[in-house]
């Protein structure tokens, strides 16, 4: 007989949902949404449905593999836990820890996923990665600008008088984000999209700005301009709780409001708009994580803090620079899982930049690189130098559910569980402030084991297994050793399937920024604010422009968490390439033909698409498409870092196309 469980769901996305899952002899039935969900409410997405797809699929990687002669053999975990503990002994006494590349991403949320940082400080320490492919130049921003980065509770949109969706298809990525703003917009709230590509949030909306892209950041210095032209800033919260406004008014200085208007593309009359919307308080702003994923991202996220700033909109209901919420993430006792000091040695690689470091590692170089959580053979910049790099080293292990592009170049391949074979609880640092708890639900096919049976069982063979001698429960309950004492205990969790985390709903709200001066700071002690432009721009780098004129964005999938399921479709995909009417009409293309797109770093080919509503010169290929189905769209995208070096220029990329003839 069928059961319905309650579950969550694992991916590393906006919304983080509770489940419905359906179990019937041991399997997996079907995945709904739990309606007693207090932000979900029992919708979930696509994605969210696949997970059924990925749990029975016949593509599930069952038992370990080890390659011989090219080719792949299925061994046992004895042997192949065994190979790898002695290589790893090996590698440790002969030219020490860190030749080890821990490649590590976060395509699952699960707090136990964690533990793999236990295991190599337990090790002695490794190479490891740090910025982010994803966010990372707009995290760093809003340190910069107010110590940390939080977001207002979800359902504090409904106190707003103007909503700015900025770079963010909330329709896509963020579904019950998308719901709230249709709620508010019955309320009377004014809804404005600043996005290059016209997608569903901007169907909603009253107006929609296109702004050329990499350019948001000049966007946001052009509204101060005239904010400040008008007499609207908010004199209160600039003299009282911020520090360098006088440097900001040199930087807006150093331009002109005709100068904004022609590098971005955007009316000046829009501009007047957006500032009088800004200044109508309260108006709140959320920012997406593509209009960062440039060279200039960091100026571009501190820009709109400044802006956000300016206005008077921080620290107000309704307001708001919303970005992220790492507070949500703060709540839980990480360290005392991960046992940082345990690390002898530690050495780290932009994640980014990690096939380059590979390439050029020595004292060590690299020998052996572990991959969890990730598939980087797609998802890393410049695929083609991430192939060269890790097929370089000696020993390339993958821990994975699925035959990924990455797995396919590995020595050994070692089949992990998901979500519903493993017990863990899941939260997002994006959007809401609850954490939910997933059970076990059903039983693992074939051999797959969790990650955390690999951690344990290589720390016995390598000689710390005491530090792994704990029971799932003790884990989780160690995790939330910090929340305890506020009445949030796992018993509690496992009763109620989710709990609030006590978070500010309303950030910043005393005014109190973890700042060093204690203010919001235009200037921070890292550096001033620039008008800054995208590297592969005709203003930074006109010969390549002229090469290359279209600029290149690589969003996410709508029917994939990035790479993870493009597999699992019923037919199987193409690569799409979507054009602005422009490009089409100066080219003679038309839709459906096979396009080439490159540049100076390699070339994909596709079916084009032409797209209506879109900014002149644009083209967009989502990202995570496999190699056998056309990808990776990352053949064209640059590994250079942000100018804070925490994040991707994923997006800060030119490519020229024409009809494959």
């Amino acid at each position: 007989m069928a059961s319905i469980l309650k579950s969550a769901c694992p991916l590393n996305c906006w919304d983080s949902c509770g489940f419905h899952v359906t179990v019937e002899h041991d399997r997996v039935i079907k995945v709904d949404g739990d309606p007693s969900h207090p932000i979900t409410k029992g919708k979930i997405c696509g994605r969210g449905r696949m997970l059924e797809t990925r749990t029975n699929s016949s593509e599930r990687l069952l038992y370990p593999l080890k390659k011989v002669n090219g080719e792949f053999q299925q061994i046992s975990w004895n042997q192949v836990l065994d190979e790898i503990a002695v290589r790893m002994k090996e590698i440790k006494e002969q030219v020490g820890t860190t030749s080890v590349l821990h490649s590590h991403d976060y395509a699952n949320n699960g707090i136990l996923k964690n533990l793999d940082q236990r295991f190599f400080n337990c090790y002695g320490g490794v190479t490891e990665l740090y910025g982010s492919l994803c966010w990372g130049a707009g995290i760093e921003a809003q340190k910069w600008d107010f110590g940390d980065a939080y977001s207002h509770e979800p359902k504090d949109v409904l106190n707003s008088k103007n909503i700015i969706i900025w770079g963010r298809n909330v329709a896509r990525t963020n579904m019950h984000f998308y719901e709230n703003l249709l709620e508010a917009k019955k309320k009377g709230a004014k809804l404005i999209v600043i996005d290059p590509l016209f997608n569903a949030t901007a169907k909603i909306a009253n107006e929609h700005i296109t702004v050329k892209p990499g350019l948001d950041g000049l966007l946001a210095a052009g509204v101060m301009k005239e904010i400040l032209r008008l007499g609207l800033e908010d004199r209160d919260f600039i003299n009282n709780y911020s520090y360098g406004f006088a440097d900001l008014l040199e930087l807006l200085e150093g331009v002109t409001i005709e100068k904004v208007s022609e590098m971005t593309e955007v009316p000046i009359e829009r501009i007047t708009m957006l500032a009088k919307v800004f200044t109508d308080k309260p108006t709140a702003t959320f920012m997406g994580l593509g209009l960062q994923r440039y060279q200039n991202g960091g100026n571009t996220i501190r820009l709109i803090d400044a802006l956000v700033a300016v206005s008077g909109n921080i620290g107000i209901g309704g307001g708001g620079a919303n970005y992220a919420n790492l507070q949500v993430g703060q709540s839980f006792d990480i360290g005392n899982l991960t046992l940082t000091d345990r690390r002898k040695n530690h050495r780290q690689f932009s994640i980014m930049k990690q096939a380059e470091e590979v390439l050029a590692a020595i004292d060590p170089e690299i020998k052996m690189i572990i991959v969890t959580c990730g598939n980087p053979l797609t998802q890393v910049p410049d695929s083609m130098v991430v192939q060269k790099a890790f097929s370089s080293v000696e020993t390339l292990v993958v821990i994975e559910q699925f035959m990924t592009d990455t797995a396919r170049l590995a020595d050994y391949v070692l089949p992990a569980t998901n979500v519903f074979e493993e017990e863990d609880i899941y939260y997002s640092s994006m959007y809401h402030h609850y954490v939910n708890y997933g059970p076990k639900l059903v039983s693992a096919p074939g051999e797959a084991k969790p990650d955390l049976w690999i951690w344990t069982q290589l720390a016995e063979r390598l000689g710390f297994g005491e530090e792994f001698n704990f029971s799932r429960e003790e884990w989780l309950t160690m995790t939330l050793n910090s929340l305890a004492e506020k009445g949030l205990k796992l018993e509690t969790l496992k009763e109620r399937q989710t709990l609030e985390l006590p978070v500010k709903l309303i950030p910043w709200q005393d005014r109190q920024f973890k700042t060093s001066s204690g203010k919001f700071e235009f200037t921070s002690e890292q550096g001033r604010l620039e008008l800054a432009v995208p590297q592969e721009s005709k203003w930074r780098n006109p010969e390549l422009a002229e090469k290359f004129p279209y600029s290149l964005l690589t969003i996410h999938p709508m029917r994939s968490n990035h790479s993870q399921n493009y597999h699992l479709f019923k037919k199987d995909p193409q690569l799409q390439v979507e054009v602005a009417e422009n490009i089409a009409k100066s080219l003679q293309l038309n839709e459906g033909d096979e396009v080439r797109v490159w540049n100076d770093r390699g070339e994909v080919r596709g079916y084009l698409t032409i797209l209506s509503k879109v900014h002149p010169n644009t083209i967009n290929i989502d990202e995570g498409i496999w190699k056998k189905f056309g990808g990776s769209v990352n053949n064209l995208t640059s590994s250079r870092a942000s100018d804070n070096g925490l994040g991707s220029t994923l997006y800060d990329c030119l490519v020229n196309i024409e009809k494959v003839k």
